[in-house]
Order: C-alpha cells, then sequence, then structure tokens
C-alpha cells in the first residue's frame, strides 16, 4: 500500500515509529506537513495539491494532527475523504474528540462513566456551578488547553470563585469538574484500535502535581486493567468515531470514569511502559480495513 501520514514533522517518535513499522511491513510511506497542503474544492475532480503540485494518489492517511491546527487539519483530512481515501480517523471524529465539552455531552449520552461537569457562562451562577459538582477542591479547565495546560486544582471554595472569574473575564471557554480524590493523582491511559484496547499504561503525577501528564513530569508503568475499565475504554472510542486513539480514565469510588479522549495519542510513553510494537498493530489495522476490496471511508467529515 501507499500511505500518508499528515504530521508537521517527520522527526517526531511517533511519526517515525509509523513510518518504520509501515515500511517493515512492505508499505511505501510519505509523511506530509499538514500546513502546506491546499485544496481544490471542485464536484468533477476534487484534490490536493502539495508544494506547487498535485499530490500523488495514496490507498490510506493516518492523520497526526496537532491541536493547534485541528481546523486546517480537518478540512485537509475532508478533502482525502472526498477523494475517496481511507482515513485511519475521520475528520468530523477528530473535531468531536478536540471539543471537550461536545466529547463529554456524546459520552454521557451513550451512559459511559464521567467526572461530575458542569459548564456556564455568566459570573452570577459561579456559587451554584461549585455546588453542582460536589464544591472544592474541584478542577477547572480550559476547554481548548492540551497536555494539561489550562488545567487548574482549586482546593477552596474562594479559590475556584477567584480562578472561574478571571477565565471568565477573559472570555475563555472553561469546565468545571468534580476532583476525583481516591484516584490519588494516578490516571490510566488505555490505547485503543478497532474495538480493542491493545495496551495499557498508569501515569502517576509527579510530587507535588495532580497532573499525571508525561509532558508535566509524571511516569508511566505497565498496569493490567479491570474487564470493566477495558469496556469503558473501548465503548468511549466507539461513541467517538476514533478507531485509533488514547482513552484516559480514572479509578473512582464510583468506577471508571473517562477525562479525555484522544484522537492522535502519542505511542512513545505507551511503547517504552508496555514494550508492545503499537504502530506495527496500527500498520496491521490500516491493511486490514483499506484494501481495495473493503468499504472505503464514510466521509461523514
Amino acid at each position: 500500500m501507499h500511505l500518508a501520514i499528515l504530521s508537521r514533522n517527520a522527526k517526531l517518535y511517533s511519526t517515525r515509529r509509523l513510518i518504520e513499522a509501515a515500511e517493515l511491513q512492505g508499505h511505501t510511506v510519505r509523511v506530509v506537513d499538514t500546513l502546506r497542503c491546499y485544496m481544490n474544492v471542485t464536484t468533477s475532480k476534487p484534490s490536493i495539491h502539495y508544494r506547487g503540485e498535485e499530490l500523488e494518489e495514496f490507498d490510506a492517511v493516518i492523520p497526526r494532527i496537532g491541536a493547534s491546527v485541528t481546523f486546517y487539519g480537518t478540512a485537509v483530512l475532508r478533502q482525502f475523504e472526498m477523494m475517496g481515501v481511507y482515513t485511519l480517523n475521520e475528520s468530523v471524529a477528530i473535531t468531536r474528540s478536540r471539543d471537550k465539552l461536545r466529547s463529554l455531552q456524546l459520552l454521557s449520552r451513550k451512559g459511559i462513566g464521567l467526572p461530575i461537569t458542569g459548564f456556564a457562562h455568566s459570573p452570577d451562577d459561579i456559587p451554584d456551578l461549585i455546588r453542582m459538582v460536589g464544591g472544592a477542591p474541584l478542577v477547572i479547565k480550559l476547554l481548548e488547553g492540551t497536555q494539561g495546560i489550562g488545567v487548574v486544582l482549586a482546593e477552596t471554595e474562594k479559590a475556584a470563585e477567584s480562578v472561574i472569574q478571571a477565565f471568565m473575564g477573559l472570555k475563555a471557554n472553561i469546565m468545571v469538574q468534580e476532583y476525583i480524590q481516591e484516584a490519588g493523582g494516578a490516571d490510566i491511559r488505555c490505547f485503543v484500535v478497532g474495538d480493542k484496547v491493545i495496551a495499557a499504561m498508569k501515569r502517576q503525577a509527579g510530587p507535588g502535581e495532580f497532573r499525571s501528564n508525561l509532558h508535566r513530569g509524571g511516569s508511566a508503568e505497565l498496569i493490567k486493567i479491570t474487564p470493566q475499565e477495558r469496556a469503558t475504554a473501548t465503548r468511549a472510542a466507539k461513541a467517538m468515531g476514533l478507531n485509533v486513539c488514547g482513552v484516559d480514565l480514572l479509578r473512582s469510588n464510583h468506577g471508571p470514569v473517562v477525562m479525555e479522549v484522544n484522537s492522535s495519542p502519542g505511542l512513545e510513553g505507551i511503547e517504552a511502559a508496555t514494550g508492545k510494537d503499537i504502530a506495527g498493530q496500527i500498520i496491521e489495522y490500516i491493511a486490514r480495513n483499506a484494501a481495495p476490496n473493503k468499504n472505503r471511508t464514510r466521509g461523514r467529515g
């Protein structure tokens, strides 16, 4: 197969591993800088141009679209879908997952465990918003934040009011969530490919930190997950419509709760913690599902 990886940087660990895995399985790969693509949107023959010439045909596209380029990146992916190319994750599913509030509402509709979450616009509603999620301590999140940036733990109600007022004053969209204290600053990243959790790791926050993101200095280790956690992760991926994703869970007193579904999960941490060839399994999934005799992308973006 001839594969395209939509990535801003061919030297990133995840991109390099996907190239290695694809070539090892006999496929050809081209890394395409998402922001250098430009589109001819036409009824008869939609096309994508790249660095002054029309892109060659691909059998499948692997999107590695960073949060900061979601709008343009999903537009490029939609164009591939219009051209009948198989996309590992579809544009509409990526757009869903990048909107934290929308994704939680979709998971809620499917009855998937979530932390109690509040969302409001008016400063007048802050006291009731805090009560709604069970009071302090609570977590305040920017809807556009990534890698733990824009996530604040407010330990008192006064602190929570001040932080929420400050964000609202800056016209920033935020949501407020209950703090799952029993998780002890740890979460579980479940890596889903297709309808299976192929790997899982426990991420532990560093000393004095409550965010377990590896970018924030957290540590990772292999973990055995329960059948309930496995089912929660696969149901969350299905609700988002994602074929490959990272589902972040917390162990709460009332069962596993989903914190986030990541449509472009990094491979470095999970491969190091589990010793598994995640990149290889992703390429195998594409080979099974993007073959000419299979259904092409639904292109609902």
